[in-house]
């Protein structure tokens, strides 16, 4: 049987805040297999962005246990984490998450020269083409549109060639008619690339483009 890309057991978060202690996940279960497209859906507050940043071992659980293709992040150190992202998983954020001193070519490309990539500025390039910004390779994030933006952060979480794709909010910071041309030009790459997808979202008919929906609500998957 072939290896999960994302298997999640028993995966809990509890931080303190003024109030006392907050549980944010509740031993939480889940498992995506290759090639699936999912939508994680809940109300603001109920722990769709905590988990997503679970999943990419951005921050550590309170409890459980999180493997990406049969790596148990709890296994790995900081750096450890940092070197099976570059290689495994792209990441795309709804505050874009661009280096604001840098063109949109060299945000593309730096995830690809710390992978220690041979062809990295041909890769860079090619993957600004594919999403329609060739002609916007030496403008940084401040001479972009939102739209723009989002773009050149889809490049970049593409051009590695991650196997597992993570979204937050993709469409959050941008008009309706914005979102629903970045939502056709994620699904169309993820296609292309064979991407196993996972995203977050409050946006119902950015869920149903998905093969499957899960719902939290207060910090437990239903």
């Amino acid at each position: 049987m072939p290896t999960p890309v994302i298997e999640a057991k028993q995966l809990s978060k509890h931080v303190t805040s003024s109030e006392g202690p907050l549980t944010i996940l509740h031993a939480l279960d889940l498992m995506v297999e290759a090639g699936e497209t999912l939508a994680i859906v809940g109300a603001s507050g109920s722990g769709k962005s905590t988990l997503l940043g679970l999943l990419a071992g951005l921050d550590v659980p309170s409890a459980g246990q999180v493997r990406i293709n049969g790596v148990a992040l709890d296994q790995l150190n900081e750096d450890g984490r940092a070197v099976l992202r570059g290689r495994e998983i792209g990441f795309v954020f709804q505050s874009f998450q661009l280096l604001p001193a840098f063109t949109a070519l060299e945000n593309v490309l730096l995830p690809l020269e710390l992978a220690n990539r041979a062809d990295a500025a041909g890769q860079a390039l090619a993957a600004l083409r594919r999403v329609g910004l060739e002609r916007r390779l030496s403008h940084t994030p401040n001479q972009l549109s939102g739209g723009e933006q989002q773009r050149v952060a889809i490049a970049r979480a593409f051009a590695p060639g991650p196997k597992l794709l993570l979204a937050d909010e993709p469409t959050g910071n941008l008009d309706s008619a914005t979102g629903e041309r970045i939502i056709d030009l994620l699904f169309e790459l993820n296609r292309e690339a064979g991407t196993t997808l996972v995203l977050v979202t409050h946006d119902a008919a950015l869920a149903d483009r998905c093969g499957r929906t899960l719902k939290l609500e207060g910090g437990r998957l239903i």
